[in-house]
């Protein structure tokens, strides 16, 4: 398990890691910049939305099985109230941020499945997986 500050000259380093990560499955570049997106996404969530103060830890696991990349970025922030409106395109709780409420949205579609537990005061936990070269198993 990594655990960084909540910082956001982190979230780079992250998604850097987890790339390394996956290169072992053979990813194509479309579907390794797809996982570093998503990445992204739930880290900078979890800097911008779980702590106030900049002064949270980030938890970032990853395993792989077989053909499958899952990622899980765990912070103890503030929490999602209504996980669901959370995850509605175009939703923020920052709009002075100039956020686009998309991030989300972005892991559902650059990721196979995307769980989100959370509760108020308890932080947020995203697990995200990818089963990479189905375009290739597809052509054979």
């Amino acid at each position: 398990m990594l655990e960084v500050p909540a910082k956001s000259e982190n979230e780079s380093f992250v998604r850097v890691v987890i790339a390394a990560f996956a290169a072992r499955l053979d990813p194509t570049l479309e579907e390794l910049n797809e996982v570093k997106t998503a990445v992204s996404e739930a880290v900078t969530n979890s800097i911008i939305h779980a702590y106030e103060d900049d002064r949270g830890i980030i938890k970032i696991s990853a395993y792989v099985d077989e053909r499958q990349l899952t990622v899980e970025i765990y912070d103890s922030g503030k929490g999602i109230e209504d996980i669901a409106r959370a995850r509605e395109p175009l939703y923020t709780e920052k709009p002075e941020l100039e956020r686009s409420g998309m991030g989300f949205t972005i892991m559902e579609n650059f990721m196979d499945e995307v769980i989100v537990e959370s509760a108020p005061g308890k932080g947020t936990a995203v697990k995200m997986s990818k089963v990479f070269g189905r375009v290739a198993e597809n052509n054979h």
